[in-house]
């Protein structure tokens, strides 16, 4: 990630995350970039979007164009 101490990084869970082990959270970078990350596996592969990517991506999600992967 492009920060030079992850432990600053503040991360937020999702409000829709479930008490079940589903969590995401997500953190904004100093640079800009935007992490998202699965919280049972903090230490695992994050994707890294610019704030463009990131506003494409919840409008897609608003708009419902993911819900077909929804189950």
């Amino acid at each position: 990630m492009s920060t030079s101490d992850p432990s600053m990084i503040h991360w937020r869970i999702s409000s829709f995350s479930g008490n079940n082990g589903t969590c995401v959270e997500v953190a904004a970078l100093p640079d800009g970039h935007i992490v998202v990350r699965n919280s049972t596996h903090p230490g695992g592969a994050v994707i890294m979007f610019t704030r463009a990517e990131m506003n494409h991506w919840v409008n897609g999600i608003k708009a419902g164009e993911f819900d077909d992967l929804m189950s």
